[in-house]
């Protein structure tokens, strides 16, 4: 092995070694929002398994204004809950 290929092994070792560095780097600022892109993905992924669900939420807003969807969504979570316990 010549020098010159001495001198570009190591310096191909180096390279390596910084962008292993840099990926490693990268990897950790991108964990937050690696989970916030999984939650969406999960969230996308039920939406895409009940679209008649998902189209009967979007009727009631249009038809009820979303205050009022919401506020009969909380009495019957709370009626649910209640007769669960029974």
């Amino acid at each position: 092995m010549t020098h010159r290929q001495r001198e570009l092994e190591s310096r191909r070792l180096d390279l390596v070694a910084r962008s292993a560095a840099q990926r490693a780097s990268i990897a950790a600022a991108a964990a937050p929002f690696v989970v916030k892109v999984a939650a969406l993905d999960r969230i996308r992924a039920s939406l895409r398994r009940h679209p008649v669900a998902v189209a009967a939420v979007a009727c009631g807003v249009a038809a009820f204004g979303s205050r009022s969807l919401l506020l009969w969504a909380t009495r019957a979570l709370a009626v649910y809950a209640l007769v669960r316990r029974i």
